[in-house]
């Protein structure tokens, strides 16, 4: 009953909510898009959608033809609007711009994940790549070798007996597989 159950809630939610390729992770350049862009991207995504639905010969066609026109209007979009843009910084008023532009890009490679100061112990401000790493290692070493206290969880009288399943052991090899594609996934 419950993997029917769960069988048609998945058809449903496939059927309402549709399937993406998914995104790349970084945000598209959109300034540049023109009504001709958004057009062109507005019917590759209803072509895909209903070829997405049904694979005919003639949804895969119109798809092939809708990615086609969507890639000739962007790079024309692409060219006009940078043509304007090098003849607008080419002009005395322009010069700004390129300043502008260049702070932009300034910020953009600034790398916000690395961490320059932190507070040890004692509330002081430490700023050397040394006695940062030092306080991460002590924080570590107290985090993981038990001076840290940790409470007990009790079970209350309402966790009933039905929850409860045999759980079999988590084996070292399994551990290693798991930790061997860990690491090949961040490269």
């Amino acid at each position: 009953m419950w993997m029917k159950m769960a069988t048609c809630i998945r058809k449903v939610a496939l059927e309402v909510f549709e399937v993406t390729k998914g995104s790349s992770g970084e945000p598209k350049d959109t300034w540049w898009w023109t009504e001709d862009v958004q057009k062109a991207i507005k019917e590759k995504k209803e072509c895909y959608r209903s070829l997405f639905h049904d694979r005919s010969t003639i949804n895969i066609e119109r798809y092939k033809v809708a990615k086609k026109t969507v890639k000739r209007a962007v790079s024309e979009a692409k060219g006009q609007v940078y043509d304007d843009l090098y003849r607008r910084l080419s002009t005395k008023e322009g010069e700004k711009d390129v300043y502008k532009i260049a702070r932009i890009q300034e910020r953009k490679t600034r790398n916000l994940n690395q961490v320059k100061c932190i507070k040890d112990e004692m509330d002081q401000l430490l700023v050397k790549g040394q006695d940062i790493k030092q306080r991460w290692q002590r924080y570590f070493d107290n985090l993981f070798n038990g001076e840290n206290e940790t409470m007990d969880t009790q079970l209350d009288d309402s966790f009933d007996d039905l929850n409860r399943c045999f759980v079999r052991r988590i084996q070292e090899s399994e551990v290693k597989e798991a930790l061997k594609r860990m690491k090949g996934a961040r490269r």
